[in-house]
Order: C-alpha cells, then sequence, then structure tokens
C-alpha cells in the first residue's frame, strides 16, 4: 500500500513540472531583445556615412548564466524581414542625393527623373570646359596646329598647380584632350587664348553659345572656370551636356581614361579626372568634373543607364567621392526600377 501512495505522489510531482515548461518558454520569448528590422534603425546625416545601430543581443537566442545545472532554452522566432517597396521611376522621393543640386534628363522623352534645386544659380568650376570645347570646334580651326602654353595662362587666381610648364608646346587637338580628361587649366585657357581675337572674342563666343542653347541662366567669365562667377544651373547644364555629347571629340576626349603625352621631350602619364570612365559597369558618351571652393565637387554626364540615354547633372557635392556615390545611387535606382517596371509587364 505504501509502495502504490509513493508512486502516486512522483507521478503527480512529474506532472506539475512538466507543467512550468510552456510558462518558462512565454517568458523566454518576452525577454529576447529586438533584432533585424526591428532593431534600432541606422541614421544617415547628410554628407556623412551611415552609422548602423548595434542591437544588444543576438536573435532567436537566450543568453544564461552558468549554474552548473543543464536549463531548457527555447528558441524565439526570428522576426519577418520587412518588404521593401519596389523602386519606381515616379517615385524620385526614394533617393538620398547629398548633392546640393541635381537633375536627371531621360532624353528619349526630355522627362526629368530627377530633380533637386534644379534652377539655383551657382558656380560651376571647370563644367566651364565643356562650352569650351564647344566655342573651339564651332570655329573649325585645325586642330594639329600647334599652340603654346604662355605665362597668361598661369592660374593666378587660385594658385592651382599645372604639369604643363610655360613654353609647352602641343597641338590643338592634344590641348583639348588634357583640358577635358583631366581638367587643365593652363591647355583650356591656351585654348581661348588662341581663339580668333584672343580671350575677349572667345569669353564672347562663351556667352553667345550658351544663349543659343537656352541656358538663360548662365554667365561664363572665362574659359577654365577657376573664376566663380561662371555660373549656371542644373537645367542650364543639362541643356550644355546634350549639346556637347552631339562633338564627336568631346565624346572621345572626356571619356578617355588616360593617355601619354610627351611635354618638353618628357613622356608623362594624364588620366581622367572621373573614375567613372573606367568602370566596366557605366555606358558613358560625355564626362565632365569641376572643383573650386565656391562651387564644391560637380560631374555632369551624358550615359546610357537601365536602356535609357540620360543626362546627369550633380552640383556642390559635399565631400570628395560624393558625387561618384551619388551618381552610382541613381543608376542602382533606375535599374532597380526598370527591373520592377519588366516584371510587371511580364
Amino acid at each position: 500500500m505504501k509502495r502504490k501512495l509513493k508512486a502516486a505522489l512522483l507521478f503527480c510531482a512529474l506532472l506539475g513540472l512538466g507543467g512550468l515548461h510552456p510558462l518558462q518558454a512565454a517568458q523566454a520569448k518576452k525577454d529576447v531583445p529586438p533584432s533585424g528590422k526591428h532593431a534600432k534603425s541606422a541614421v544617415k546625416a547628410p554628407g556623412s556615412k551611415p552609422v548602423a545601430a548595434k542591437a544588444k543581443a543576438k536573435s532567436g537566442k537566450l543568453a544564461a548564466k552558468p549554474s552548473g545545472k543543464v536549463r531548457k532554452v527555447v528558441a524565439a522566432d526570428t522576426p519577418r524581414k520587412a518588404v521593401r517597396p519596389a523602386a519606381s521611376l515616379d517615385d524620385p522621393g526614394r533617393l538620398a542625393l547629398y548633392s546640393s543640386s541635381a537633375l536627371v534628363i531621360d532624353q528619349t522623352t526630355g522627362h526629368a527623373l530627377v530633380e533637386k534645386h534644379p534652377g539655383t544659380v551657382v558656380p560651376i568650376a571647370s563644367i566651364s570646359k565643356l562650352m569650351t570645347a564647344m566655342v573651339v570646334l564651332d570655329a573649325k580651326p585645325d586642330m594639329h596646329e600647334l599652340i603654346s602654353i604662355g605665362d597668361e595662362d598661369v592660374d593666378t587666381l587660385k594658385g592651382s598647380r599645372s604639369r604643363l610648364p610655360v613654353g609647352t608646346t602641343m597641338t590643338r587637338e592634344t590641348a583639348m584632350l588634357l583640358a577635358l580628361m583631366s581638367s587643365e587649366n593652363r591647355a583650356a585657357n591656351a585654348l581661348g587664348r588662341h581663339y580668333p581675337g584672343g580671350l575677349p572674342a572667345f569669353v564672347r563666343a562663351m556667352n553667345a553659345k550658351a544663349q543659343a542653347l537656352g541656358m538663360i541662366d548662365s554667365r561664363f567669365e572665362e574659359p577654365t572656370g577657376l573664376s566663380s562667377n561662371n555660373v549656371s544651373t542644373a537645367h542650364d547644364l543639362a541643356r550644355m551636356v546634350a549639346a556637347a555629347a552631339r562633338y564627336p571629340e568631346i565624346r572621345q576626349f572626356s571619356t578617355t581614361a588616360e593617355a601619354k603625352v610627351e611635354i618638353r621631350g618628357r613622356v608623362q602619364e594624364f588620366r581622367n579626372t572621373n573614375a567613372l570612365v573606367r568602370s566596366d559597369t557605366w555606358e558613358i558618351g560625355v564626362s565632365k568634373t569641376g572643383y573650386i571652393s565656391e562651387a564644391g565637387r560637380c560631374l555632369v554626364m551624358q550615359a546610357r543607364v537601365a536602356d535609357r540615354p540620360v543626362v546627369i547633372v550633380l552640383l556642390d557635392s559635399n565631400g570628395k567621392m560624393t558625387r561618384v556615390g551619388d551618381a552610382n545611387r541613381i543608376k542602382r535606382w533606375m535599374e532597380s526600377a526598370g527591373v520592377a517596371l519588366s516584371r510587371r509587364s511580364a
């Protein structure tokens, strides 16, 4: 009889212990910290890299202090990832750009895909050299004629360096290559100085060309862009880039990745100021960078993105690589939007 009573008590005790497990599991679930998409979100500040917040504990695990006893731990359910909305070309608000002024034009339709202060008049730095090249080519000079670098071509405004010493001679073609590819200021100024009528006539021709292109908010003071009085808007520059793309020489020279040029009997290597022309993922027809302190970092391109011909204008980017980052963000946005549209129509 005593044995039967002991067995019954043991059976009841086991039932009581088993009933504690669901409660422990529920408490374990409640104590698991949020993770993944539900953890503290990353914070982005303009002009700075996003700083990712760290979760205090890994998802799906509950930390336990060693107690010498084996304890059963029930894993929490892994939170489901939030579904990101598909990119859409009708929703440029999802695109975060750090350039102060930006514009992306679809050349097929003429519609603006991205606009950010496109009418603000700002200094444009060496983007001016695209206008310089067009004015030179419009005059139809002998591109193989030798021109020289003189004292007048030395930058006394900003004190910028040059690899072209005074007295250097080169063909007009080489000077244009160096002005567009490597943004050589002395080469650009020499091109204007050797224009019929000299530099004053050249600057008048630059402004006349701007008016002819409908660049009503643009003014040019000299051919290099070193002056902050060379000003324009993203809207006007989109017109200028589209016009420049019609010149084969500008297309070729502005997108040349690198070139070896003999300067005073010594071969020197010059590289393109836009690293994207060396990228296999970009198809660029026209490219020009620019920088002076008043203008910030600037970049304009005519390119083919997501199977669309586009003009991209990025002005006053904060940070050395921000203009390149913005260009890549635009490209990824357009490509993801294109994939979403093709899936929708399939």
